[in-house]
């Protein structure tokens, strides 16, 4: 069997990339989009005790996953129409296999949660247009003490390939001591990369190393995204022991990480994302209740700012209005989307007035799109609702200040700009409740886009595409404009986000601010 494997190897040619490509593997040229299981990293369970769930809520499924709610989640995005705004990978997490290999080396899956096995699951949801990923683990055994990958990544890669996979997150639990500098880390995780690209099969290649060894430094051309941080929490600022640190340079990253932890964290390193590898914040936990509707805005737009991949980590069949109108907003999906690559970076970080927790600080985040556009976000993690303003000299401060910027022709800052506002167009609880319950009208369903404010159809006109267009969808409203010189200013929420695309005017009058 395992000569067999090899053989089929053998008959496809490695994974090849041409020299100058940002990507090592030709996938992920923008941000991965799906929806994964959630499952805590840090908590191993006995086999009797393996279901992983929040208390309080009934939408994080952990270890309690099989065959039947991966199809009936593939099946959601497709009804949803998160399959055509770009949510393509449907990641099954640990917890899937047996507790031993097969007698010839290869994993097994657990016949009682996937009956018909693991490719037969592959197939269906790839015959509904999505593509399926898997875990392991780069050590012993996977987080939750199941048989993973390290000594054994040619026969697993392999595996995964003829199973039909298209993502692999590969963790970082009993790695038998095999990390505490970049060399070691590296090694360890191309041995995988190298097994995987052999199968001839394309596989985005996501490291799960929680930011040991700071893989934003060597993991670009042997990975498509690499976690940065220890794991999110769903919590906006709370912080906790068991995430002691603040900053990348971390010994122990630990978990239960705020969104603003991670913010912060990653803010010094933004510029490590690139097209085809990217900087991964971790899974998004919108609609899985312990944050407000504001601060989960907050976290996904963020995430798309920042280019982090956009993998949902909520109950998609029970998902809530708000919940579909935040995951489904396509103007700030186009933002994590853009064909640049470009991850916003925070000009400024401020302190404000300290919430509950004792955290609070304003920012402003800008960030180059294609086509000469910008889009800036101004975060409000302070206590209060607060006027936050930025400058287009502060906007633009990069232009102004490298080398040779000031003589290669007018700088930004001297013309004025249109400002879209990019969750003006936020569809409503009527028109979500209606998709989900599936008895939006004909001209409301996601099946019908044309001239739609707030649906967007990404495969039938690629986000790059329908910016070009102009479609509406994408661009958000038009709210305003600023004058050359001039100021933005926006009253944002406690715990809440202002985000716009800045789009040049044709020629614009001498002004110093205009208000949102």
């Amino acid at each position: 069997m395992i000569r067999a494997c090899l053989l089929s190897a053998a008959l496809l040619a490695p994974v090849t990339v041409a020299l100058g490509s940002t990507s090592y593997n030709g996938l992920a040229k923008t941000p991965p989009m799906g929806w994964g299981v959630q499952l805590e990293r840090c908590v191993a369970f006995p086999p009797t005790l393996r279901l992983m769930r929040h208390p309080d809520q009934d939408t994080a499924y952990g270890c309690d996953i099989d065959a039947d709610v991966l199809l009936e989640t593939a099946e959601k995005m497709v009804d949803f129409g998160l399959r055509d705004l770009g949510y393509k990978y449907v990641i099954l997490d640990d917890c899937w296999q047996n507790m031993q290999r097969s007698p010839n080396g290869s994993l097994v899956a657990n016949a009682t949660k996937f009956p018909d096995g693991i490719k037969a699951v592959s197939d269906q949801i790839h015959d509904m247009g999505l593509m399926f990923g898997m875990y392991s683990s780069a050590g012993m055994y996977t987080c939750a003490q199941y048989p993973a990958s390290l000594g054994h990544e040619t026969i697993d890669a392999q595996t995964f390939a003829d199973w039909g996979i298209d993502y692999l997150k590969y963790d970082n639990c009993y790695n038998q001591g095999q990390e505490g500098t970049s060399k070691l880390s590296f090694d360890r995780y191309n041995t995988m990369s190298q097994a995987l690209n052999k199968t001839g099969r394309p596989i985005h290649y996501g490291m799960c190393n929680w930011g040991k060894d700071y893989p934003w430094n060597w993991a670009q051309t042997m990975a498509n995204s690499w976690r940065m941080s220890g794991d999110v929490y769903d919590s906006f600022d709370r912080p906790d022991d068991r995430c002691p640190c603040t900053t990348y340079d971390c010994e122990l990253p630990g978990f239960h990480c705020s969104i603003m932890n991670i913010i912060g964290k990653v803010a010094p390193i933004v510029d490590k994302g690139q097209p085809g590898a990217w900087n991964d914040l971790d899974a998004l936990e919108v609609g899985n209740g312990g944050m407000t509707d504001d601060e989960y805005k907050v976290h996904f737009s963020m995430w798309a700012m920042i280019k982090s991949p956009l993998i949902m980590g909520t109950n998609i069949p029970k998902m809530t209005a708000s919940t579909y109108s935040i995951l489904a907003n396509p103007a700030v999906i186009a933002i994590s989307q853009d064909s640049a690559g470009t991850p916003a970076v925070r000009v400024w970080n401020r302190k404000a007035d300290l919430d509950e927790y004792d955290q609070g600080s304003i920012s402003l985040w800008v960030m180059a799109l294609s086509g000469g556009d910008y889009a800036i976000a101004l975060l409000n993690a302070g206590a209060k609702e607060l006027q936050l303003n930025a400058t287009l000299e502060e906007i633009f401060v990069d232009k102004a200040t490298t080398a040779g910027g000031a003589t290669r022709g007018p700088l930004p800052s001297s013309k004025g700009w249109d400002i879209y506002d990019l969750w003006a167009n936020r569809m409503d609880d009527t028109m979500a409740s209606s998709i989900l319950q599936g008895n939006a009208t004909s001209t409301g369903s996601m099946m019908n886009t044309t001239n739609s404010t707030m649906l967007y159809n990404a495969t039938e006109t690629p986000y790059a595409d329908g910016v070009k267009q102009n479609n509406t969808a994408l661009l958000g409203v038009r709210t305003s404009s600023v004058d050359a010189m001039g100021t933005i200013q926006a009253m944002v929420p406690r715990h809440g986000i202002a985000m716009y695309r800045l789009r040049a005017q044709a020629g614009a009058a001498m002004s110093k601010r205009d208000e949102l």
